[in-house]
């Protein structure tokens, strides 16, 4: 993959309440071999595979964000390591370091993993986020319609390659809130740090309710039970609030209850090419056509840097402000299998 001539500008994307971005997430794929209600829709249509960006368009468009100001890119899914090409990819993301890059991170199921942990890490890969929303056998197998083993094995593959590991479990009343106690335990045990995310709407089938959700406050009640809980640091631009529990680290990502909006560094492009200034955001912006000619042309013009710009500009204050607002606006059908997390 060719490099693009350096730009004249390196100016910084920053929207209109002065949160610089400084992270990008790339959706590789929509596909997924799990099925999650909280995620995937019953009967997905999935993107045709020609409509994807190619890894040559989505490394130029890479090359051109850090270029301009963006210092981590996570590649996300669907599940990423369903894509042909993708450690190839992570390798070519790591030349990206010499100009700003620092950090090169994945988002996966961990059904794969096991196959592909090594190659991964060699690649250049700095660290892997791997749901896991339940270690009861059966009650995974209801959540994914997949077996939890090949995952926990993907998980030890994972460390025995020297991957930073995180593991991330979202929690909805009735289904798996049974599980706060086990996961920490669990990975306090393994040894790795483990982050509880709100159930957010971002199911494929739009039946989310704020009765499912199982608040940042709820699961710090259940860990004190059993736990000495603490504050551990403040959140910043992170997701996740961090709290030692009995000295060891947890995150909590409360979207619905606290979230960290205000704060939000994050940009998101899905794999043929629709850019989003917000996970939540009710219209993107279609670059299909300006980033294939980004990677054709090593360069980037003024027009497709003035897009950008103004698109990103425009991001709203956050989560709540989206769901309040007056203003009616297209709203997509969000789903977390198209665009990651």
């Amino acid at each position: 993959m060719n490099s693009m001539k350096v730009l004249a500008s390196r100016s910084i994307f920053q929207d209109q309440f002065g949160r610089q971005k400084r992270k990008l997430r790339i959706s590789v794929t929509d596909r997924c071999n799990f099925k999650c209600s909280y995620c995937m829709p019953e009967h997905p249509e999935w993107m045709n595979k020609k409509d994807l960006l190619s890894f040559e368009a989505l490394y130029a468009f890479c090359e051109f964000m850090v270029r301009h100001g963006i210092e981590q890119i996570r590649v996300t899914g669907g599940e990423p390591l369903m894509r042909q090409g993708i450690v190839h990819f992570i390798a070519c993301l790591q030349t990206l370091k010499a100009i700003g890059l620092k950090r090169i991170s994945m988002t996966s199921n961990g059904h794969y993993l096991k196959d592909y942990a090594q190659a991964l890490k060699q690649a250049g890969l700095d660290d892997l986020n791997i749901s896991l929303d339940s270690l009861d056998p059966k009650q995974f197998q209801q959540l994914t319609q997949k077996q939890l083993q090949p995952v926990l094995q993907g998980i030890s593959a994972a460390q025995q390659a020297g991957l930073t590991v995180k593991i991330n479990s979202v929690l909805i009343t009735g289904i798996n809130d049974n599980q706060i106690i086990p996961l920490v335990k669990w990975a306090q045990h393994q040894a790795i740090e483990l982050r509880f995310i709100e159930f957010m709407p971002l199911d494929g089938d739009q039946k989310w309710n704020p009765s499912d959700v199982i608040s940042e406050q709820d699961i710090l009640d259940q860990l004190k039970t059993e736990f000495d809980v603490q504050v551990s640091q403040g959140q910043g631009a992170n997701p996740a609030r961090g709290y030692l529990v009995n000295g060891q680290p947890l995150g909590i990502i409360s979207t619905i209850t606290h979230s960290f909006c205000s704060d939000c560094d994050r940009l998101r492009l899905n794999a043929q090419g629709e850019f989003y200034n917000c996970l939540f955001a009710r219209q993107g912006l279609n670059l299909k056509a300006d980033i294939e000619q980004l990677a054709l042309d090593h360069f980037a013009t003024q027009t497709f840097q003035h897009k950008l710009h103004a698109y990103i500009w425009h991001k709203e204050a956050g989560f709540h402000a989206i769901q309040q607002s007056p203003i009616q606006k297209p709203i997509r059908k969000i789903s977390m299998h198209s665009i990651g997390g």
